[in-house]
């Protein structure tokens, strides 16, 4: 249990924990009927991040949740398995910054299904050399 804690809340980890922390206290504002899980969406295009579809917040957090988990997993297997030393140490300070592009990645995987649940969330914009196309045919 000490070693999971001292993953958590150690740098760089505790960045991510802090997040997490976030992400948790709104979803309670959210829960309790105080916001809704749309109001971060005004003018932000999730499109270039891989992550359109799903309102922001959801994304956001899908994000923060695996990244938190991919970096503590990591630097608890570390902490537990590898003997101490000056590598496990630099390791363990690695592991988290590594651990965010696969987070990435993972989060866009993973939210790609979801965009059903939310039907009012803008899909992709439509072809638009089919649309010049079909407007040339037309004419």
């Amino acid at each position: 249990m000490r070693t999971l804690l001292s993953a958590a809340t150690g740098p760089p980890t505790i960045l991510l924990t802090t997040a997490l922390v976030a992400v948790l206290c709104f979803w309670l504002l959210v829960a309790a009927g105080l916001t809704s899980a749309g109001s971060f969406d005004a003018d932000v295009n999730l499109r270039a991040w891989g992550m359109d579809g799903v309102p922001v917040s959801v994304a956001v957090s899908t994000l923060t949740a695996v990244a938190w988990a991919l970096s503590v997993g990591g630097v608890f297997l570390w902490e537990a398995c590898a003997p101490a030393s000056p590598a496990t140490g630099v390791l363990c300070m690695v592991w988290p910054v590594a651990a965010l592009p696969v987070a990435w990645r993972l989060t866009c995987l993973f939210v790609r299904p979801l965009h059903r649940l939310f039907p009012d969330e803008p899909d992709s914009p439509p072809d638009r050399g089919r649309a010049r196309d079909h407007v040339d045919h037309a004419t």
